[in-house]
C-alpha cells in the first residue's frame, strides 16, 4: 500500500495579512496574525519530517490548473476578479477573506495539489494520500470566496477526476468544524456525489448546514448534514460516524472517498468548541480506511481545510498520516494525557438527540 503526500512551499506564501484573529486591525483593535496563517501547515509538514514519516510516502507534485479548470465550478467573472486583485495589491474575496499579491496563482496551485492527489489515487499510483494545501477550499462558493477559501479545491479536483478517469459515484466526508457550504453547493443536485458534513451546529457560515439541506432535483437525499452541539467529544463523533457516515457510505457504494480534512474540531482550536484529540482523528481515519477497503479498493484521498491551533494541528495531522500509511512513528502526542480525560468525552444525551435526527436522513438515501 502506497500513501501519497502533496505539499508545496508556495502554499505557505499565501498572505492573509495582519488581523485580530480575522477582523481587520484598526484604531480600536490591535493587529496580530490572521487566524488562517502559514504556521499550522508549516508545523504539520515539519513534524512529518521530524518523525521520519515523510521518507516513506510517495511525493505527489501539483498539476497545472488553468482558468478553464477553475470554471468547472466557479463563474468566470469571479475568477477574473480574484485574478485582477491578486495581480495588484490583493484584496478580499468576500467579507473577511483577505489575500495578498500572487494568491491567485497559489490558490490555483492548491487546486492542482488536490487534483494531483485524486489523480494518483484514481490511477492506482497510490492507495490513499493527503494534500496539505493552502488556501483551503470548502467554503468557496461558485461566485464568491468565503471563510478564508478562494477556490473549491475538492469540487474542482472531483470534476477533473471524473473527466480524466471516468469515475462515477464519489463520496465526500467533511469533518472540519465548520459547515462545508461550498462543497455542498457544488454537488447539491448531483446524485453521483454523496456529501456528508459533520460540523458544530450554527458556527459558520451562519444559518448553513442544517438537517433540512438535503440536496435538490436528482440530488435530493445525497446531501447529509450532521450538525453537532458545541462541546461534542470523541463519543459523539464516533457515534455520528458509526450511525450516519458509515451506513451512508455502505448504501451509496462510492468508487472513491474524499475527505475535506479540517482539524479545528480539536480541543485546542480557537475557532471551534469541540473536544477531539489526535487519537480520535486516527480512529476516524481507520474507520474510513476500512470502509474504503470494503467499498472502493481502499481509494481514500484527503485535502487539508481548517485547523488553527499551531500547537495541535501537527499532532492531529501526524496521527491521520500514520493511520493511512500504517507506520507508527516514535512521536507521541503530549496533549493526550489532558484531552482524553476531559469531562464530556462520552456521548451525552443532547448529542444523542442530534445524531438520531441525522440518522433519520438515511431513509431517503
Amino acid at each position: 500500500m502506497a500513501t501519497g503526500w502533496n505539499f508545496h512551499e508556495l502554499y505557505l506564501w499565501h498572505d492573509t495579512g495582519n488581523a485580530a484573529t480575522f477582523f481587520p486591525p484598526g484604531l480600536t483593535i490591535e493587529p496580530g496574525d490572521h487566524a488562517e496563517n502559514a504556521s499550522t501547515k508549516r508545523r504539520f509538514r515539519n513534524l512529518m519530517e521530524v518523525s521520519g514519516l515523510l521518507e516513506h510516502l510517495t511525493t505527489i507534485a501539483s498539476v497545472p490548473i488553468d482558468e478553464d479548470d477553475l470554471a468547472l465550478f466557479h463563474g468566470r467573472d469571479y475568477i477574473e476578479r480574484i485574478k485582477a486583485m491578486s495581480a495588484a495589491r490583493g484584496g478580499d474575496a468576500s467579507h473577511l477573506t483577505p489575500f495578498g499579491p500572487g494568491s491567485f496563482e497559489i490558490a490555483r496551485l492548491a487546486v492542482g495539489g488536490t487534483t494531483a492527489l485524486l489523480d494518483a489515487v484514481a490511477s492506482g499510483r497510490v492507495t490513499n494520500g493527503y494534500a496539505l494545501v493552502r488556501p483551503p477550499g470548502h467554503h468557496a462558493e461558485r461566485d464568491r470566496g468565503l471563510g478564508f477559501c478562494l477556490f473549491g479545491n475538492v469540487p474542482i479536483a472531483i470534476m477533473k477526476a471524473r473527466a480524466t478517469h471516468g469515475l462515477g459515484r464519489i463520496a465526500v466526508i467533511d469533518w472540519d468544524v465548520h459547515h462545508g457550504n461550498g462543497t455542498q453547493q457544488a454537488f447539491y443536485d448531483d446524485p453521483d456525489t454523496l456529501v456528508i458534513s459533520l460540523h458544530q451546529d450554527g458556527l459558520f457560515p451562519l444559518g448553513s448546514g442544517t438537517l433540512g439541506e438535503r440536496g435538490e432535483g436528482r440530488g435530493e437525499g445525497f446531501n447529509i448534514n450532521v450538525p453537532l452541539p458545541a462541546g461534542t467529544g470523541v463519543g459523539g463523533y464516533f457515534a455520528a460516524f458509526d450511525r450516519v457516515v458509515l451506513p451512508a457510505l455502505a448504501r451509496f457504494r462510492p468508487e472513491m472517498i474524499v475527505v475535506c480534512s479540517g482539524f479545528d474540531a480539536s480541543a485546542l482550536d480557537p475557532l471551534g468548541r469541540m473536544m477531539l484529540h489526535s487519537e480520535a482523528y486516527r480512529a476516524l481515519t481507520g474507520r474510513l480506511m476500512e470502509a474504503a477497503q470494503t467499498l472502493c479498493d481502499g481509494r481514500l484521498a484527503m485535502s487539508h481545510e481548517g485547523g488553527y491551533s499551531a500547537s495541535y494541528v501537527p499532532y492531529c495531522g501526524l496521527a491521520v498520516m500514520e493511520a493511512m500509511s500504517g507506520i507508527k512513528t516514535p512521536i507521541d502526542d503530549p496533549f493526550m494525557v489532558s484531552f482524553c480525560d476531559y469531562p464530556g468525552q462520552e456521548l451525552l444525551p443532547h448529542q444523542e438527540v442530534a445524531i438520531t435526527r441525522a440518522e433519520a436522513l438515511l431513509d431517503r438515501l
